[in-house]
Formats: C-alpha cells, sequence, structure tokens
C-alpha cells in the first residue's frame, strides 16, 4: 500500500564536486569528437586528483584517430586545450588544483573491433545497442519541471550559490554538496524538514559566517512557506571545508548516478552518462525513457510514470518495455507499453539518435545539475525534455 505522508530525500553536488569535473571534462571531448564527426564513438573516463587530470578510454571517428591509433594533426593538443578551459571555468585556481599547471595525460586509444562489429550498421543489419542493459526513465508532476521535488530544489540550490560564485566577492569556492529532505503529505510535498549544505570557502570562515552567506539564497530558491520555524540547518556541520575538489579527494567519470537522474525517486539500470556518445544505450535510451516518461505526465494520463527499457549489445530493438503508472493512471499501462516505442521509431538507437537528435555537441551542459528537469535548447539541448508528444498520447484515452 502506498504511504501518502512520509519524509524523502535527495541530494546534489555542484560543479566543482571531484567527481563532476571529471564528468564534465569527459562531456566536453564528447563534444569535441562530435563536433569533428557527428559518428564518432566515443567512451572517455577523466581522474580528477591533486593538480593531475588523466584521460583514459575508447574513440574512433573521422578527423580525430585512425585504427591504428594515431591521432589527426592537432586534436591531441585541442584536447588538452579542452580539458584546461573546463577547469578554468569552473573557477579552480588553487594551490592542489589550477587549471593551468595541472599535469594532463591522455590514454585514449581505438575502438575495439569486436565492439564495433556489433554496433555498427551493415547491409542486413540495422545499428545495435551499444551495451547490453537496463534504463529507466520517471516523471512526477510534484515540481512544474515534472521531477521529484527534493532533487529539484537540491539542483537548484547549489546552481544558484554558483551564480554567486561567479559574480565574485562571495568568499565561496567551487567544491559543494547540498541535501533537502521534504515531509510529503497526501503525496505531495508542502515543507522542508532539513536542509544541508557543505560548501568550500575562502580561508578564515567559520560555519556561521558560512550559513550567513548561503542561507538569503537557500530561502530564495525553495517555495514560499517550504522553510518553517522547526527546519533544521545543517551548514558547513564539520567545520572549516577549505581544502576541496580534486586536490581534497578524487574525483571520476560516473560516480553520481543518482544525482544526475533522479535522486533516489526512481530505479536506476546502473550505467552512467558522461564520456559517452550517443550510440551507447545507457546515455540515449535513459533519455528516450525521461522523454517518454514526460510527456505521458504532461498528458495528464498519471501523475507519476517510471519506464524500464532494456537492450542487448548488437540488437537493435529493445527486448522489453515496461510501464509503471504508481496506480494513479488514466490509462492501461499496456496500451503505453505497446504504443510508446512506436512514437520514437521503434525505440532502436539509430531512432532513437535521430528523434532527439543526440548527435551534437550538447552533452558538456548536461554534466552538472543533473541531465533532467530542464529546459529545451534553441539548439537542440535537452530535446528529451520536449513535451511534444502529449496531444498524440491524450489522444489514446
Amino acid at each position: 500500500m502506498t504511504r501518502s505522508s512520509f519524509l524523502f530525500t535527495s541530494e546534489s553536488v555542484s560543479e566543482g564536486h571531484p567527481d563532476k569535473v571529471a564528468d564534465q571534462i569527459s562531456d566536453a571531448v564528447v563534444d569535441l569528437f562530435l563536433s569533428r564527426d557527428p559518428e564518432a564513438r566515443v567512451a572517455c573516463e577523466t581522474l580528477t586528483t591533486t593538480n593531475r587530470v588523466v584521460l583514459a578510454g575508447e574513440i574512433r571517428g573521422r578527423g580525430i584517430m585512425d585504427v591504428e591509433g594515431n591521432w589527426a594533426p592537432g586534436v591531441k593538443d585541442e584536447i588538452e586545450a579542452t580539458v584546461r578551459r573546463v577547469v578554468r571555468d569552473i573557477g579552480y585556481e588553487q594551490d592542489g588544483f589550477h587549471w593551468e599547471r595541472l599535469t594532463f595525460e591522455n590514454h585514449l586509444h581505438p575502438q575495439s573491433a569486436h565492439i564495433a562489429q556489433g554496433v555498427d550498421a551493415t547491409n542486413d543489419k540495422d545499428e545495435g545497442a551499444g551495451d547490453q542493459g537496463i534504463m529507466f526513465g520517471y516523471a512526477s508532476n510534484e515540481t512544474p519541471e515534472l521531477m521529484p521535488a527534493t532533487l529539484q530544489y537540491s539542483h537548484n540550490i547549489l546552481k544558484r550559490l554558483a551564480e554567486v560564485r561567479h559574480a565574485g566577492g562571495s568568499k565561496l569556492e567551487p567544491d559543494a554538496k547540498s541535501q533537502v529532505t521534504l515531509y510529503y503529505e497526501n503525496g505531495k510535498p508542502v515543507r522542508a524538514t532539513s536542509i544541508v549544505l557543505s560548501t568550500q570557502h575562502a580561508p578564515g570562515l567559520s560555519s556561521d559566517d558560512v550559513a550567513a552567506i548561503v542561507k538569503p539564497y537557500i530561502r530564495e530558491v525553495l517555495p514560499d512557506g517550504f522553510i518553517t520555524n522547526e527546519t533544521e540547518w545543517h551548514i558547513n556541520p564539520t567545520g572549516s571545508f577549505e581544502i576541496g575538489g580534486p586536490d581534497g579527494d578524487a574525483g571520476v567519470t560516473g560516480r553520481k548516478i543518482i544525482v544526475d537522474t533522479y535522486g533516489g525517486a526512481a530505479p536506476h539500470g546502473g550505467g552512467a552518462f558522461s564520456g559517452k556518445d550517443p550510440t551507447k544505450v545507457d546515455r540515449s535510451a535513459a533519455y528516450a525513457a525521461r522523454y517518454l516518461a514526460k510527456n505521458v505526465v504532461a498528458a495528464g494520463l498519471a501523475d507519476r510514470c517510471t519506464i524500464q527499457i532494456s537492450y542487448a549489445i548488437g540488437v537493435s530493438h529493445p527486448l522489453s518495455v515496461h510501464v509503471d503508472l504508481h496506480g494513479t493512471g488514466r490509462i492501461d499501462a499496456e496500451i503505453l507499453e505497446r504504443e510508446l516505442p512506436k512514437m520514437i521509431g521503434g525505440a532502436t538507437p539509430r531512432a532513437i539518435r535521430e528523434h532527439l537528435g543526440l548527435n551534437r555537441p550538447i552533452y558538456a551542459r548536461t554534466a552538472a545539475y543533473g541531465h533532467f528537469g530542464r529546459q529545451p535548447d534553441a539548439d537542440g539541448g535537452f530535446s528529451w525534455e520536449k513535451t511534444d508528444l502529449a496531444e498524440r498520447l491524450k489522444a489514446l484515452v
């Protein structure tokens, strides 16, 4: 039986968190390669630590690298320049992690021929999935973005503080984490019972000093009435937080998959997004599942919707599509399981990429503050956040 009143918590991490630094570098490399070859194959992993960034993984693409592993002229230098630009734009000019002084290592190499033969289309075979796996999409009508409120507000807190930091003079530094716990009444969020924020800061500030800086901005981004006299605040609860980012803790691509998706409000198949080109269904099918789930909720067919899609490596069509409306549906889930894939060309990897326009350099912007709950961009970024299927879905009722 579904409970109507409960507490739920989600966390977010800032663009300066070491894992998010790694994600942003990996996705900037994806964008770089897709700008050279829209059909590029990329699986780029990044390690960040004290004044060091290391790239590893597999790539293939025209004007990038040949099958023997020889780089096209100028590409290696462009990769390094891209990495340093990402670190600079985040704001790292610290003794332990500085965009200009860090040591850079590039260990990218050609894609395995055995993977390529399963993924590539041939005369008698459509493009196959880049790997096996399960992907989930979710939407809820508890926020205008059709996202879980706990995660959306956790993201919004850190985005606002990043704006303040980039504007200058705040004494805040790039590394930060937030956590919001909300009380749900009759299934809807009504107030914040606790707010946790840990943020790196300039030397000499106490927790009280940091709280005085950040609390007004946190109050700005939460709905009116959500913060009450009973709300618990935990601002830099361990005390001083001067050493942070990759100098304080190593970062690796793909370690913040719950922050990237639904804050724990929905299942996760386990595959990360960043550093992967859109033939990897870990990324593209998860975007497609979110797109379909969001349109179901936007059409008013359910208050909540979870969609699971599964694939096998080298096989083009999904093995299964499962829809869960969590008891809030105004349509039979089996109808959606049958009709939703048809709306995106059968949900094959190629059809997803073409429907959502994914073979473009649109990924660096996804790598911090969540891949979902964002506004579609004019150049095609966040196309999976559109609700252009809603009217067709209403016609199914």
